[in-house]
């Protein structure tokens, strides 16, 4: 009874690691659109920036955009550990009509964006516009 349990046991652990819980489609077109997001220059329109700079990570976001003008570290107390940064950038996106945004704001958790800001003034002044501040999904 004992090594038939142990054998069922193997059987189903066997069974387990060997199932994919992702498509392997859309694996490879994230990794693609990832790809491709990382080899272009980022779009300077809102919206359109917006797509392509929740593909990045922070090592491919400074490629693209260089430093940021200024970076802020959340970190967990008692540690060196960064968990969130809020970084911003000027004169580098536009609105609809073609009219640049004094500051572009990205927050981040770990290693992506996840809310980009667009400010009409040097990034000093506290956010009121909810207009144009979005939630990037996850």
């Amino acid at each position: 009874m004992k090594r038939l349990m142990i054998i069922a046991l193997l059987a189903f652990c066997a069974a387990c690691s060997s199932v994919n819980t992702k498509s392997s489609d859309s694996t490879a077109q994230t990794s693609a659109k990832s790809d491709s997001a990382v080899q272009t220059t980022l779009p300077k329109k809102e919206k359109e920036f917006i797509d392509a700079i929740e593909l990045l990570d922070k090592k491919s976001i400074v490629a693209q955009l260089g430093e940021p003008a200024k970076a802020d570290d959340v970190k967990i107390k008692g540690s060196n550990r960064i968990v969130a940064s809020i970084w911003h950038y000027h004169n580098i996106n536009t609105n609809e009509n073609g009219v640049y945004y004094q500051t572009t704001e990205l927050d981040f958790i770990g290693e992506k964006v996840v809310q980009v800001v667009f400010l009409n003034n040097d990034g000093s002044e506290v956010a009121g516009d909810s207009e144009h501040t979005y939630d990037l999904s996850k």
